[in-house]
């Protein structure tokens, strides 16, 4: 399975809206799931070894940020006939028994993961109030390891930053993980369908 790293940073990039079902039936869109100042739009799945090796600092970094006026967002693009561990009855199980801090959507279409550009899980897109890129960055160093105590929680510094200034560090480290598993299909669906 090879690794894939996104694009840099494309600062100031404007979020594209979405409107999707979580885990749990409940519909979600951009406005909805805001903060005050800012938004982590993060692309995950429950398969992926990278998603796994992460998933504790990251629902610890998302408690930390609803604090700082950020809200987070995780969608779920994969094509879940080639990958079931990833369909919305899981989501469900994993989001539950993780007390997820934030909703975790189901992106059927993959028509939002195409729209923001996603590549890989995870793939983390940080907002401003204006809702402007200013992030697009790891967690941190660790990746797929154990932290250790020491590492630089590079997302949760990024996004503070963001919240108190409205502007991301100019150096940023690229995320790692598993591509996004797209569906073999002749037509694409498009955003407008949800609107």
């Amino acid at each position: 399975m090879a690794a894939l790293n996104p694009p840099v940073c494309a600062f100031d990039w404007p979020a594209p809206d979405f409107a999707l079902p979580d885990a749990f039936g409940h519909r979600h869109t951009l406005a909805s799931t805001r903060g005050e100042k800012g938004l982590l739009v993060m692309f995950i799945c429950n398969h992926c070894p990278y998603v796994k090796a992460i998933l504790d600092r990251l629902l610890a970094t998302c408690r930390d940020l609803r604090a700082e006026g950020i809200g987070s967002v995780a969608i779920m693009s994969n094509d879940v006939v080639a990958y079931p561990e990833d369909a919305l009855p899981n989501m469900r199980v994993l989001a539950e028994k993780l007390d997820f801090p934030f909703p975790y959507l189901y992106d059927e279409s993959q028509a939002v993961a195409r729209a923001y550009g996603a590549v890989c899980t995870p793939d983390f897109f940080g907002f401003n109030a204006h809702l402007g890129l200013q992030y697009r960055g790891r967690l941190d160093a660790a990746q797929r390891t154990p932290a250790p105590p020491e590492v630089r929680r590079e997302l949760w510094e990024a996004m503070r930053q963001i919240a108190q200034t409205g502007k991301g560090p100019v150096e940023q480290v690229a995320s790692i993980g598993c591509s996004i598993k797209w569906r073999e299909t002749e037509g694409r669906v498009g955003l407008e369908q949800f609107f």
